[in-house]
């Protein structure tokens, strides 16, 4: 089976090459070791301990395209669409990590590499457990909140004075949540008769995701999920980019509180997101724009691959879209 992972001598040239000129000595780049992380991700990816000209080792988290294409109706950009978010939009935040350290786009392939500082001693906030005594996975995600509420609220400001700069970024528009419904209604066809109310809901769904094309917008993550957040020294730093985009702030705070947890915690990240984003006070669309952005990641993710809408771990969200079918009176 051929490796994903690019054989030791183009690493080694490429890493060179990417590294020469952005604050670190120029010559040759030693590779000392190769590690690939346990974590499932949808790019090859290692983390690469090299030495540099003047003796002293950095440890690089590098992640290649590989041949790989996870697009799926115009959601996530690949390799070189994250390394230009990382360039334009993460590189200029303050105290943003991981720090970006380049990339490298192959002339003949046309495939990109991504290299980035490995940040040690982190944990993804998935991954924190009871037993984890330096924070609880509720406190963590609360951070989170108020994390994105802040850049949220410095990406809306920057959209509204510059909105150029930002043009390279996909934009969710009317066609692209249409979109996503109508895959969703196709995919699920082997459930009609399970799920009879679904063909009406969809005929709905223009009018119940409505409000996310309304403004205000801003920059989004786009999987603001717990297994793309590393936790360190109480500190909270997103990873996986690909998928940003322009559209409304309540998205990514949908993926954060998605799934089962306890009442107190959503709320609490809601609020903290609130004070973050808008320090005055939010404004009067937040809870229906919250609500439509509930209901798109369930019609986001069941759109996503035929397989994946059939499977039993979907039918919980079968059940939310059919709460809001039941809401409607449609059911």
């Amino acid at each position: 089976m051929i490796s994903p992972l690019p054989e030791l001598a183009t690493l080694t040239h490429r890493l060179t090459a990417a590294l020469s000129g952005k604050g670190f000595p120029g010559g040759q780049v030693t590779i000392l070791d190769r590690k690939t992380p346990p974590y499932i991700s949808t790019f090859p990816y290692e983390i690469v301990t090299c030495r540099l000209a003047d003796g002293s080792k950095r440890r690089l988290f590098c992640k290649y395209a590989a041949g790989h294409n996870h697009n799926a109706h115009g959601h996530r950009g690949g390799i070189a669409y994250e390394a230009k978010v990382y360039r334009h939009i993460l590189l200029s935040l303050q105290d943003s990590r991981p720090l970006f350290h380049g990339a490298h786009t192959d002339k003949r392939t046309g495939e990109t590499w991504l290299i980035l500082e490995y940040l040690d001693r982190c944990i993804r906030v998935k991954d924190i457990t009871p037993q984890y005594k330096k924070m609880p996975r509720p406190l963590a995600m609360v951070l989170a909140a108020r994390w994105v509420g802040r850049f949220h609220a410095t990406y809306e400001a920057h959209l509204a004075r510059s909105a150029l700069s930002l043009s390279f970024l996909n934009q969710y528009d009317v066609e692209y949540y249409r979109g996503w419904v109508r895959r969703t209604q196709e995919f699920a066809g082997p459930l009609n008769r399970r799920f009879p109310w679904l063909a009406k809901l969809c005929k709905r769904a223009d009018e119940l995701l409505a409000p996310l094309l309304a403004p205000p917008l801003t920059v989004i993550h786009g999987e603001f999920y717990t297994n793309n957040l590393l936790l360190r020294y109480k500190s909270i730093y997103p990873v996986d980019w690909e998928s940003t985009a322009i559209a409304a702030g309540e998205i990514d705070l949908a993926a954060l509180t998605e799934g089962h947890w306890p009442v107190r915690t959503v709320r609490q990240c809601e609020l903290e997101y609130q004070r973050a984003r808008w320090p005055q006070g939010p404004p009067a669309s937040f809870e229906r724009k919250l609500e439509a952005a509930r209901l798109y990641l369930h019609f986001r993710w069941l759109g996503d691959r035929p397989d994946w809408t059939i499977r039993k771990t979907a039918l919980w969200r079968f059940k939310q879209l059919q709460m809001a079918a039941e809401h409607m009176g449609l059911v």
